[in-house]
């Protein structure tokens, strides 16, 4: 056979192929947009005066409306382990890497509470392959780290973005000093449950391998019993989260989540907030995001106390990978936490369940199905499976939809997004909570909403996004899903995790500069008017 011969069969076997590939992608989309994407008819009554009423029928639990926080957002005088991570200045990335974390191209769809989002514009040609070229580079001076070869840079970055630059950025909001600010605000919104966190560290001030009475800090579990008063004075109900994101500096330095003993040091965490709360609690949050939490942390080290070499960012998918494992661990820890809560809460009505991450995510084109599909793989129901039959509650944060393609996220014009970069997608939530229904429905389980907002300094956006979330919960519940409340995130503009004070996600809008003055935006207005109306 001559060579000619052997070229124009090779180019026949290669145009099968490719044919063949293309064909299998198209059927894949297809059967994506028919299963996630199809048209559906509203259960809404348009006509109507009032679009969406919230009373629910004599025998059921009273529908509530609330707004959301957590301690590493809100809390001064907190030397946790995001106080010393914004500290920092690592000297250890190069000019293409500024501005960039590793994890914007790894974990594609990890982005919780106040996360903001790296994607990339289709029609940019030379931006098309640097979310792979930023993951390929973190991996490669993760391999130089560990081999001890490591190659000295002169430039440095700030671990959390829009913090260095703006005033007072340790004092956060002084909720620790002074909470009634927020409660006040919150209060004057008709709101009736307020959703807070206890910070480990703040607790246990290290590692209690001598028993608790060196470690504990029990002045600070004195004055976290009297702010949970405090918020109970207000006439507002409490939702307390056990950890959101709070992984104290100690265990953070050990492995954290990834090591077994870490269970054991949270669930003596645990007993000692309910043994001093519990009568005092009206809802529970173990977890808030854990799957997020350990992308950030132990897949990509985009957040405090990960730390992951070359071989944990390439393994970390696997089974057997970082990730499965810190969330495996977390599991039994909800597990434990769950079984001690019951034990001691001597009323029914104290109710036990976790905040999840929900993002609607739909592939950017042709070839981007399987991106999706890994992504929800492993974040949309494992996790609920693990521990569905210790849930009272299944908690729903919704912030947007997220494009995905193989190498990150995409912007599409067409498209309408937060100053985040998070696309606005009110259907996605209501797709979102039949979804989930439809998979627990056998086990009886309410949802709420742990977690909804958006970032918008403008304010132009929040707006009808309040109104149309309002109404994609209420047109879930028209179906049968079975919703208890809507808490907000959040009341005033706050430190975002690793963005810093950057995303403006409050009702009120905060003046750092003027001794944290707080103005109320309109949407605070708004979300005040819809709460006393609705309920």
């Amino acid at each position: 056979m001559t060579l000619v011969a052997l070229f124009l069969n090779a180019t026949k076997l290669a145009g099968v192929l490719v044919t063949l590939t293309v064909a299998a992608n198209a059927f894949s989309f297809n059967r994506y947009r028919r299963k996630n994407l199809r048209p559906f008819v509203s259960p809404i009554d348009d006509s109507s005066d009032v679009l969406a009423d919230f009373t629910l029928t004599e025998g059921e639990r009273e529908f509530f409306f609330g707004l959301a926080t957590a301690p590493a957002h809100v809390e001064d005088r907190l030397n946790d382990a995001w106080l010393q991570f914004a500290e920092e200045q690592p000297c250890n990335t190069s000019e293409s890497q500024q501005g960039m974390q590793p994890a914007d191209a790894l974990m594609a769809s990890a982005a919780g509470d106040g996360g903001s989002q790296q994607a990339a514009y289709p029609e940019k040609k030379n931006d098309k392959g640097k979310p792979l070229k930023i993951a390929m580079e973190a991996m490669i001076r993760g391999f130089k780290k560990y081999v001890g070869e490591e190659e000295e840079v002169d430039e440095c970055h700030h671990n959390v973005a829009a913090w260095h630059n703006v005033p007072h950025p340790e004092e956060r909001l002084r909720f620790w000093s002074d909470p009634d600010t927020e409660l006040q605000l919150a209060k004057n919104t008709g709101s009736s449950v307020f959703r807070m966190g206890i910070d480990w560290s703040r607790i246990m001030t290290q590692e209690p391998v001598n028993g608790l009475k060196a470690s504990v800090n029990y002045a600070a579990l004195e004055r976290y019993k009297w702010i949970i008063n405090r918020v109970r004075s207000y006439g507002m109900k409490v939702m307390l989260t056990l950890f959101h994101h709070s992984l104290p500096p100690w265990a953070g330095e050990y492995g954290g989540w990834k090591l077994e003993k870490t269970v054991d040091y949270f669930l003596e965490f645990t007993r000692l907030v309910v043994d001093n709360t519990v009568d005092m609690v009206d809802y529970w949050v173990t977890f808030n995001e854990p799957h997020v939490f350990c992308m950030l942390t132990y897949c990509a080290g985009a957040w405090p106390g990960g730390h992951p070499d070359m071989l944990e960012v390439a393994t970390s998918a696997l089974p057997t990978g970082v990730f499965q494992q810190a969330m495996h661990w977390i599991t039994i820890a909800h597990l434990q936490a769950y079984d001690y809560i019951h034990e001691k809460s001597n009323s029914s009505s104290s109710i036990v369940g976790v905040a999840h991450h929900v993002s609607f995510m739909r592939p950017y084109g042709l070839f981007d199905v399987a991106a999706v599909t890994l992504a929800n793989t492993l974040t949309l129901f494992p996790y609920i499976d693990s521990i569905s039959k210790k849930l009272d509650f299944i908690g729903i944060n919704y912030y947007g939809q997220e494009v995905v393609s193989g190498s990150g996220l995409k912007l599409v014009g067409s498209d309408e997004y937060s100053e985040s970069g998070r696309g606005v997608y009110p259907d996605g939530l209501y797709r979102m909570l039949l979804q989930y229904h439809e998979r627990y429905k056998h086990l009886n389980l309410p949802f709420i909403i742990t977690e909804n907002g958006v970032s918008d300094e403008t304010d132009l956006i929040r707006r009808p996004y309040l109104i149309e979330h309002l109404l994609a919960v209420y047109a879930a519940m028209m179906k049968g899903v079975p919703v208890l409340g809507y808490l907000f995130w959040t009341i005033s503009d706050n430190w975002e995790w690793a963005d810093g004070y950057g995303p403006k996600f409050g009702l009120v809008a905060v003046d750092r500069a003027n001794d944290l003055a707080r103005i109320p935006r309109q949407s605070y207005h708004l979300f005040s008017k819809n709460t006393w109306w609705l309920s």
